[in-house]
């Protein structure tokens, strides 16, 4: 089964992660995965490409800078029509949308992923999301609790959409280099991978520190990741006098050392479609400080891998951080009890086998119509696209 993964790139996050650890799963199955990314203009994808190149999943790309692009869903067609796959996957929004379009037009089967509740999916983007679904064979939600967001409060129909966890067996390898940061050896390190934006709450732990120094004054707080909060977080932070409490270094190329060095793993989110960080957490032995939100009590288990606490409440969050830092035993029978959970029931067999099972069923429900070569016009898959190469772009 050839099947065709479409995702827009602008670095890698965590649906990229997941992708990386999927599509070389899927072809352990025997499943023919390959990836057709739509590329932002920034050229932040490319640590991804080079992922998916040394798996060996052949990748090919396509210019998508804006965000409305009529032209898209017709170049779409075309490389869909040139690269012949049995069955599209698609990830995230821009590639739902104009991937539905492109498969409804050739007739292939089409499955969808949600990743996140993000709010806007609530507004009146809603409509456009229950148009493509029409199109789909399957949709995959990655929690209960995304897939209850997903029929309850988006709309989409309660019979098309099927769970499946994300999985993960080993930490990500490194993609880059980490930028350079001055530690103190005695500092006690709170960290947390995330995007600096007002889903991952991270305001809450800046509000917390003044209350986990009382107690722990060597404690810091580490945050890997970019975003439009960085100033508002700093300027917080040095107006509650903890600015030199709070490190921001951006983006790490290789987050194992920080895995390695940190005490707890903090994730204050206001919601969550997964929290892949969660399970990276969990592999590395991390006991895991959250919000109790959407699909986080499905990955954390309460008092057993770690420790949640009311989104939002700065004063509850301190008080469970204090706690993990005040009984360092604690924390290592949660880190020790979340490895155990990981390895149980979020492992990449599980999850490829769960998709797998997904597509199956898709492929079922009516007779796929597969593009021949050259049909209507189409073309060769080399001539639609270009490999994922660092200085050539698909026109």
């Amino acid at each position: 089964m050839r099947v065709l993964h479409v995702h827009r790139i602008a670095g890698i996050g965590g649906s990229e992660r997941h992708l990386l650890a999927l599509l070389p799963a899927l072809a352990r199955r025997g499943v023919e995965p390959f990836f057709l990314g739509l590329d932002t203009a920034d050229g932040a994808g490319e640590p991804f490409y080079r992922e998916l190149e040394a798996a060996g999943v052949p990748a090919f790309r396509l210019p998508a800078a804006r965000d409305l692009d009529p032209a898209l869903a017709r170049r779409l067609v075309a490389s869909f029509r040139g690269l012949r796959p049995h069955l599209v996957h698609t990830h995230l929004v821009h590639a739902d949308v104009y991937g539905a379009a492109a498969a409804a037009r050739l007739r292939l089967p089409l499955v969808s992923s949600k990743h996140n509740d993000d709010r806007f999916r609530l507004g009146p983007f809603r409509h456009v999301e229950r148009a493509a679904t029409l199109a789909a064979r399957g949709v995959i939600a990655i929690t209960h609790a995304l897939a209850r967001f997903c029929v309850e409060r988006v709309g989409l129909p309660a019979e098309k959409v099927e769970v499946v966890h994300y999985g993960l067996d080993r930490l990500p390898v490194a993609w880059g280099p980490n930028p350079g940061v001055d530690l103190p050896r005695e500092a006690r390190v709170l960290l947390a991978i995330s995007r600096l934006t007002e889903q991952k709450g991270l305001g809450t732990a800046v509000e917390a520190l003044p209350g986990i120094r009382a107690e722990h004054p060597g404690a810091v707080l580490v945050v890997l990741g970019e975003g439009p909060l960085r100033e508002p977080l700093r300027e917080r932070a040095k107006a509650l006098g903890v600015a030199d409490a709070l490190l921001l270094p951006g983006r790490a190329g290789d987050i194992v050392p920080w895995l390695e060095r940190a005490e707890v793993f903090v994730h204050p989110a206001r919601w969550e479609g997964f929290g892949l960080v969660l399970l990276e957490a969990m592999l590395a032995r991390l006991p895991i400080v959250a919000s109790r939100v959407s699909s986080i009590p499905e990955i954390v288990r309460d008092g057993e891998t770690g420790d949640l606490v009311p989104p939002g409440d700065a004063g509850a969050f301190a008080a469970a951080v204090r706690r993990t830092l005040r009984e360092p035993e604690l924390g290592r029978r949660q880190g020790e009890a979340g490895l155990a959970r990981a390895r149980a029931h979020f492992s990449e067999t599980r999850m490829a086998e769960h998709t797998l099972s997904v597509y199956e069923r898709a492929m079922r429900a009516r007779p796929a119509r597969r593009p021949e070569r050259g049909a209507g016009g189409g073309t060769s898959a080399g001539s639609v696209l270009a490999p994922p190469r660092r200085d050539r772009t698909a026109r």
